[in-house]
């Protein structure tokens, strides 16, 4: 019996694979739990269309995303703190201030693109690199100086 899964299943398949499994397992357990549905003609005309439509709109978002870091490659942001000896600042610059910074500069970016390994403490020139889609990634260049 051929399926389309409508779900990852784990040692079957990804969602919307065609697979062959048994006709009991199939009847008995996928079927009734929408896990997936019978690999019929309509069903996998409805598949193929289901998977243009991603794949157009999962390019529409890329060229947005290669859009907006063409935009940030020519922007660096500033961020001042209050710094002790040594430069330490206190306390830190994290992904949410860069981010709020960037919106107060015209950039819709949320901070989960953003990604630093550690916060930054210090003052100085940083590359903060930002993947803003899977394939689409870049580098922005923050400033931390002192108040």
């Amino acid at each position: 019996m051929q399926v389309i899964l409508q779900v990852d299943v784990p040692s079957l398949g990804k969602a919307g694979e065609i697979v062959d499994v048994r006709e009991g397992y199939g009847r008995n357990f996928l079927l009734p739990q929408k896990k997936a549905v019978p690999a019929d003609p309509k069903n996998i005309r409805l598949l193929e269309h289901q998977r243009r439509v991603v794949a157009a709109k999962q390019a529409k978002l890329k060229h947005h995303a290669e859009e907006i870091l063409g935009k940030l490659a020519n922007t660096s942001v500033t961020i001042s703190r209050e710094a002790g000896e040594d430069d330490k600042i206190f306390g830190s610059v994290t992904t949410k201030d860069i981010a709020e910074t960037l919106r107060r500069e015209g950039f819709e970016i949320d901070r989960h693109f953003i990604h630093l390994d550690a916060p930054i403490k210090s003052l100085g020139v940083f590359d903060v690199p930002v993947k803003l889609h899977a394939e689409v990634s870049g580098t922005i260049k923050v400033w931390v100086v002192k108040k």
